[in-house]
């Protein structure tokens, strides 16, 4: 579960609705909460904090929430999108430096830390690196004017440390050395950089986007990263240009750019080509903890980055047309049309939904029972993975009783060419049948059925410890009837909406042979 994106912090609150409702509506309503919460937290903060303006935090508020990186991650990753916690830990890291206060703002600190670590610490670590960076610039601009704030800081840091770390010991050594733990994501997500021509387009799920140019920009529709369009890269340089005497936009800039070089990857992509360049990210790729990291979506962080600094440009222009009066119809006009240029292309479209395949009937009936039980389980065709998810909603559906053979699940890896090769994968390990079955799914044609092949499936059995085989009406379902047909020996039987091959008799005895 720590390995996982099992988000603790969420999921087991929200138990009752999992077990009323089921795992759909449950999943539905924490994707609403979480950017619902988001943008109220972003509120809350930027207008009781950082700025005066109603209409500044609002702004501000709505772009950290509805950024086109974060509809890009609503679309299968509310963990991701669950960043009402960012603001909060910002405010409280920043109160750090108020002195005589350092073991309560410590603590305070450490209890949203810890629990943000158990909603995403991807998240959490690109907020910890943005806010060190911050604060160690502030840090050295304000030394001599402000000396005690460094003391005070330091101290209170000193304890959310101390405290958050006691906590975490545990649960973060289970999930970097336990015996389900991981070591680095696989060499091609790693290579998961974002394109310099992304951040002057337009995401597809933005009003101003089209799925061809974000697809040839993207590695796939969730991770649309570093999409901001020309119309606020131009209004984000402008308003750092406008405030530059200020210190913390500046910082805040310098970040951004710095996250978004860190975004490209190992090597730089410019409008789908690889120029060949090394990106700051190829030192960095194979660092432990780092090579757990998707590096694309270090873009993902420039976007409360910009968020803030639009908040403060609308602040300063509402000043502005306070101390000249004179200037308000100019100041508002130039202000309103900026942002309004800037923000409505990227205004989100409705997310996509599609209608659930029914569960069959041969689940919600209970007749997977005679078939699985402590000592078999369900094997399905193809089995499940990120494609091809349904079998493991069915067996949420009977509360998890139904044993399924694989699962889409980051698991280390089990190579047996090299057993040291921990990198994570996003299913268990390959067999040989459900690679068969997955490649005739993907409409590749079937291979000639040997008793070799035969002798494979028959050790797949085993391997998953199978006690019924079953294909569900889909595309390419007769060619994989077929298939499996030929390779046990025997028709399958039509029950409660799925083809099933009782496969308990060549499972348990090891004399058994296909042919």
């Amino acid at each position: 579960m720590m390995a996982n994106t099992s988000v603790l912090a969420v999921s087991l609150p929200m138990t009752p609705i999992t077990v009323l409702f089921g795992p759909h509506v449950a999943f539905n309503a924490f994707l609403t909460l979480a950017l619902s919460f988001t943008g109220i937290s972003w509120y809350l903060v930027l207008s009781r904090q950082f700025v005066s303006s109603r209409l500044a935090a609002w702004v501000g508020a709505l772009f950290a929430t509805f950024a086109p990186s974060m509809i890009s991650h609503a679309g299968g990753h509310p963990n991701i999108v669950s960043q009402f916690l960012v603001p909060l830990i910002i405010w409280r890291v920043l109160e750090l430096r108020r002195a005589g206060r350092a073991v309560r703002n410590g603590l305070i600190l450490a209890g949203l830390l810890v629990w943000q670590a158990f909603i995403n610490l991807e998240i959490l670590f690109m907020t910890a690196v943005g806010l060190g960076i911050f604060c160690a610039v502030l840090a050295i601009s304000r030394r001599r004017r402000e000396p005690g704030e460094i003391k005070a800081f330091l101290r209170g840091l000193g304890v959310a440390a101390s405290v958050a770390l006691t906590l975490l010991a545990y649960p973060l050594y289970v999930q970097f050395f336990g015996p389900q733990s991981y070591h680095g994501l696989p060499e091609f997500v790693r290579y998961f950089g974002a394109d310099l021509g992304a951040f002057t387009a337009y995401a597809q799920r933005s009003i101003a986007g089209n799925s061809v140019t974000a697809s040839r920009l993207a590695q796939n529709a969730a991770e649309e990263n570093a999409f901001f369009g020309w119309g606020l890269v131009i209004l984000f340089f402008g308003l750092v240009v406008w405030m530059r005497r200020s210190v913390a936009v500046v910082a805040l800039a310098c970040i951004a750019l710095f996250f978004g070089a860190m975004s490209l990857g190992p090597t730089i992509r410019v409008n789908g080509v690889d120029t060949g360049v090394a990106g700051i990210w190829s030192m960095l790729h194979s660092v432990p903890v780092l090579n757990s990291a998707v590096p694309t979506r270090w873009a993902l962080a420039i976007a409360p980055m910009i968020a803030i600094v639009l908040a403060l440009g609308c602040q300063k222009a509402s000043e502005l047309m306070k101390a000249q009066p004179s200037a308000r119809g100019p100041v508002r006009v130039a202000m309103v049309t900026a942002v309004a240029m800037a923000l409505v292309p990227l205004a989100p479209t409705p997310l996509p939904t599609v209608q659930m395949d029914p569960v069959p009937d041969f689940v919600t009936s209970g007749a997977w029972r005679q078939y699985a039980d402590e000592n078999h389980t369900v094997v399905t065709l193809p089995l499940p993975d990120s494609s091809y998810p349904d079998p493991m909603r069915w067996s949420a559906y009977t509360g998890q009783d139904m044993r399924i053979a694989s699962a889409y699940a980051l698991l280390p890896n089990q190579n047996p060419l090299d057993p040291t090769d921990k990198s994570a994968l996003f299913a268990p390990p390959w067999r040989p049948t459900s690679g068969l079955m997955t490649s005739i799914k993907q409409g590749n044609p079937t291979p000639e059925i040997t008793d070799t092949r035969r002798e494979m499936t028959l050790a797949d059995l085993r391997y998953w410890k199978a006690g019924v085989v079953v294909l569900t009406p889909q595309v390419r379902d007769i060619e994989m009837l077929r298939a499996m047909t030929d390779l046990l020996g025997f028709q399958p039987t039509w029950t409660g909406g799925a083809w099933i091959w009782d496969v308990r008799n060549l499972v348990d005895d090891p004399s058994a042979t296909l042919k």
